[in-house]
């Protein structure tokens, strides 16, 4: 979420419904956005069971990088500053005295693990990740190392996704050491899996660069007297009044607090005797849910389903998911030697590939005139693209040599979008010639 600048003026007000839980109730996985930390979505107990007939041949993914430092240092300077003169002139509170040593800490942290890169946390998330995709095909890894085949490996090149990849296979080289010398080098390919900033990307960057509805929808809905009520309660648990009433910018200031709420989860590893950083603290859970919102609101318009006459902001992930057809046809076609094809990438392809393919959340835009809302849009970044977040297809075959599909979004079993027909009703399981009809390849 980029930092928000101070109001000029109000604008139009909006009806910016806030989720039920966030006046009561622990502190909400959705005020984190897209930086809460990575769970699995379903037991691997309940998956469904493949198919009489049918074996695992073939498996793919594109998955987020794990959780990370924040990328800068920039929140915390920005409040440290304020912090250092608030206690020069005695104007903190009680907790406000804890504050500041609180965030010098955790600065440091993300310091020694290095700017924008993966934490213990993510590290850990990713070989989590890759452990239990190996346990849920077994066969397939089995066979992977008993003929040889290949496990490509391609990042956007950037370094916590390079890193992600790294410790995405070596967990399965470590649960199976046969598969170290068949998993290829981490290659880069920023047109598949940085194509935000490439050149398929170029009219989506003259989008955010320029369009006057995105920009106007966004300050709307930013520009509200409840941003500026909340701006100030934040500010307030760690300033006195007087102190607070002297800060020109109350905004970007509880901004930069709540940049540090969200992140610290991230940095769990890295806490004090692991017990985290308490940053919940300094936030109340409504103060979060509300910058929550506003975070998603950004990606919602930036970067997921938009608006409703666009498609500006998913168009691009075409050539992503042009890619899963592509590996699925040509271990159909007897073209590939490759078991799997493992990708690491970033919320900024996540979300648009979500929204591209109709998974659950990314189906509905908001309509001109109607801004996004808790209230009347699913939408929301913890689900839709937390850190670690992965879509993986499956691929099996018979004897017959049918083939079979089943997509996991963050390891749930999850239907193609509407008007793809499964095996029957219910199941996760598609004819992978129905998938090439459904989605206008054949």
């Amino acid at each position: 979420m980029r930092r928000l600048t101070p109001v000029l003026a109000l604008g139009a007000l909006l009806l910016t419904a806030l989720p039920a839980h966030a006046s009561d109730g622990p502190a909400h996985r959705d005020s984190y956005g897209t930086k809460a930390p990575y769970t699995p979505e379903q037991n691997p107990r309940t998956y469904q069971r493949t198919p009489a007939g049918y074996t695992p041949v073939f498996t793919e993914n594109v998955s987020r990088h794990g959780s990370r430092a924040a990328t800068d240092s920039e929140d915390g300077d920005l409040i440290l500053a304020l912090w250092d003169k608030a206690q020069e002139q005695g104007q903190l509170t009680r907790k406000g005295e804890e504050f500041g040593p609180t965030v010098r800490a955790l600065q440091a942290a993300m310091a020694q693990v290095g700017y924008g890169n993966l934490s213990g946390r993510g590290k850990q998330e990713l070989k989590d990740t890759a452990a239990r995709m190996q346990q849920r095909l077994p066969s397939l890894f089995g066979k992977i190392a008993a003929d040889g085949e290949k496990i490509d490996v391609v990042s956007s090149g950037q370094g916590r996704a390079v890193d992600s990849g790294t410790a995405f296979t070596g967990a399965l080289a470590e649960a199976d050491p046969a598969l170290g010398p068949l998993i290829g080098p981490t290659r880069t390919d920023k047109d598949l899996l940085y194509f935000h900033k490439a050149a398929g990307g170029a009219a989506y960057r003259d989008y955010i660069a320029h369009d006057r509805r995105l920009a106007d929808t966004l300050k709307s809905i930013t520009d509200q007297p409840r941003t500026h009520e909340v701006a100030r309660g934040v500010l307030r648990r760690i300033f006195k009044d007087d102190f607070v009433d002297r800060i020109a910018d109350q905004v970007p200031a509880a901004q930069a607090v709540y940049n540090l709420y969200a992140i610290a989860p991230a940095m769990s590893e890295e806490s004090p005797d692991g017990r985290g950083w308490g940053m919940e603290r300094y936030i109340s859970r409504s103060d979060a849910a509300w910058f929550g919102y506003l975070g998603d609101a950004e990606d919602f318009y930036e970067k997921g389903p938009g608006f409703a006459d666009s498609d500006i902001t998913y168009k691009m992930a075409g050539v992503l998911l042009d890619d899963f057809f592509k590996q699925v046809e040509a271990e159909r076609d007897g073209t590939s030697d490759l078991g799997a094809e493992l990708r690491f990438t970033h919320a900024e392809e996540i979300i648009p590939l979500a929204a591209l393919m109709g998974l659950p959340g990314s189906t509905e835009p908001a309509t001109p005139g109607k801004p996004y809302t808790y209230a009347d849009n699913p939408w929301r970044g913890a689900s839709v693209s937390p850190l670690g977040a992965n879509i993986q297809w499956d691929v099996f075959r018979n004897n017959g040599d049918d083939y079979l599909v089943r997509m996991l979004y963050n390891e749930k079993e999850t239907a193609f979008k509407a008007g793809c027909r499964p095996i029957a009703k219910g199941s996760a399981f598609y004819d992978l010639d129905e998938l090439e009809r459904c989605f206008g390849r054949d």
